[in-house]
């Protein structure tokens, strides 16, 4: 796996450290210990997920959906870590 520079050079955890676990968690049909692992990481596939159906179909409201579906993604990121920094 690779190295979280940031809690390399500040000592803590990053908004995205626990992500690569929690693919690989997830990979191995582990979805709880994924899901409490980095929360984001269901949006964030979702996120992938549906631009890629969009660039192939290109739906009406797509790009209004992809933004939403990012912004829970960041949301839900930020809130864990906060979560995490308690």
């Amino acid at each position: 796996m690779l190295d979280c520079h940031f809690k390399q050079l500040l000592g803590r955890e990053c908004p995205g450290c626990g992500a690569q676990r929690a693919f690989l968690l997830l990979t191995e049909g582990k979805v709880s210990d994924s899901f409490f692992m980095f929360p984001a990481l269901f949006p964030l596939l979702a996120v992938i997920i549906f631009t890629i159906l969009h660039l192939t179909f290109n739906f009406k409201h797509g790009a209004k959906i992809i933004v939403w579906l990012f912004s829970l993604s960041v949301g839900t990121m930020l809130v864990n870590y906060i979560i995490k920094q308690l």
